[in-house]
């Protein structure tokens, strides 16, 4: 694709990239086949080609406009276009440019950006969000049908966290919802590993990964938690931690970003690299793993995986979950679409939430039609997502392992 960009974009390293990116696509058209709101919506800035058309107009100081920044919106960053492109278009980093951008050249409503500053403001802080939820949690009888749905059950630990120290060192990201939301996650991941021989350690400064303010525009305040966790994970590193473990596949493919996030920061580079090296989802660690000695017993369920777009599309570890489950004896029943998002996405879910609730009808069916007893998933986002309307539970898929 030929592109000439206005200089303000070429002065920027981020510009450049987003130009090359652009050179790459020969609009074929492939992405749109697999691009969850084009198959909903049918139109055409609705899908990853459109969209790269308005990124480059914006580029090229073309008109932007509120329908841009729209059609912008719209997107889930799923990243299924990335698979299915031919060209290996980078789709992913320039949407998150793209909307950046639109930021600075077309303000939102004073109503919008209150919304969104407000999502910043709440769920990357561990605390803040945790109180909040319990909260409603204890106020859920009494509010609207349509928030008790969307409330998190009451979850409690379900064990302590194990207290063996092995010679094997893994690091582990809490995150900000899923340490309230989803507690018996990361303890599940931390006794599995523990009869795998392995010690996971949780660093209690490191929090968000970064994702919710990276992918809603606001760069600089995602660099800041990327630097903040650079820093609380760096002297474990340097210490001889084999890996970072994700449990959170949302969060895994933003800390596999640092390295590019931060490649222009002289004081972080580096260690951003690094961190970006060592952040592996949890199924990537065990399917390096003997899962023999884990012993475990019989399930008599049927269960159904969805893979989350941020496993399979920005992780490039589709399958691996399928892999470790069959394994392990437990019996999976087919399911279909799998390469659809199920609408969580983040803040999606919230900021548009009747496409979102269009594909959460949609997943539900493709993974119940052959009437699974559980739904798993790799991802608190979706594991929340789904379980406000699924007809079964929904948890963690290493959760199995820890029966």
């Amino acid at each position: 694709m030929k592109t000439d960009l206005i200089p303000l974009y070429q002065a920027t390293p981020e510009g450049r990239e987003a130009e090359e990116i652009l050179r790459n696509c020969v609009h074929c058209g492939f992405c749109t086949a697999t691009c969850p709101t084009y198959q909903e919506l049918n139109d055409e800035r609705d899908g990853p080609r459109g969209r790269i058309y308005l990124i480059k107009q914006l580029l090229e100081g073309g008109e932007v406009t509120d329908k841009t920044r729209k059609h912008l919106d719209r997107c889930l960053t799923c990243r299924s276009c990335e698979t299915t492109c031919p060209s290996g278009v980078k789709y992913g980093r320039l949407i998150d440019f793209g909307r950046a951008a639109v930021e600075k050249v077309a303000p939102r409503p004073t109503s919008e950006r209150l919304k969104r500053w407000t999502l910043r403001q709440v769920l990357p802080r561990r605390q803040l969000f945790g109180t909040l939820l319990k909260l409603g949690q204890a106020v859920r009888p009494v509010l609207p049908k349509e928030l008790q749905v969307k409330m998190p059950p009451k979850r409690r630990p379900h064990s302590i966290w194990p207290s063996n120290r092995h010679p094997r060192v893994m690091l582990a990201l809490a995150g900000c919802a899923q340490p309230s939301a989803t507690p018996n996650t990361n303890l599940a991941a931390a006794r599995v590993l523990d009869r795998l021989g392995i010690t996971l350690v949780e660093e209690s400064k490191a929090g968000c990964c970064g994702a919710v303010s990276y992918h809603l525009g606001a760069h600089d305040e995602g660099l800041d938690y990327m630097r903040r966790n650079i820093d609380a994970w760096w002297p474990a590193v340097e210490a001889g931690a084999e890996a970072i473990v994700m449990t959170a596949s949302g969060c895994g493919s933003m800390v596999q970003e640092y390295g590019h996030a931060l490649a222009n920061d002289p004081m972080y580079a580096d260690k951003a690299q690094r961190i970006s090296e060592l952040a592996k989802d949890l199924s990537e660690i065990l399917l390096a793993e003997d899962l023999s000695q884990l012993n475990l017993g019989e399930l008599n369920e049927r269960i159904a995986v969805h893979c989350p777009c941020t496993l399979q599309h920005a992780m490039k570890q589709g399958g691996s979950v399928e892999q470790i489950l069959s394994n392990a004896g437990i019996e999976l029943i087919k399911t279909k679409d799998k390469h659809l998002c199920c609408g969580s996405a983040g803040t999606y879910s919230i900021l548009q939430p009747e496409i979102s609730q269009k594909l959460l009808k949609n997943k539900l069916a493709a993974l119940t039609i052959e009437q699974p007893d559980r739904i798993v998933t790799a991802n608190v986002g979706c594991q929340l997502h789904l379980e406000t309307k699924a007809k079964v539970p929904v948890q963690h898929w290493i959760e199995l392992l820890d029966r």
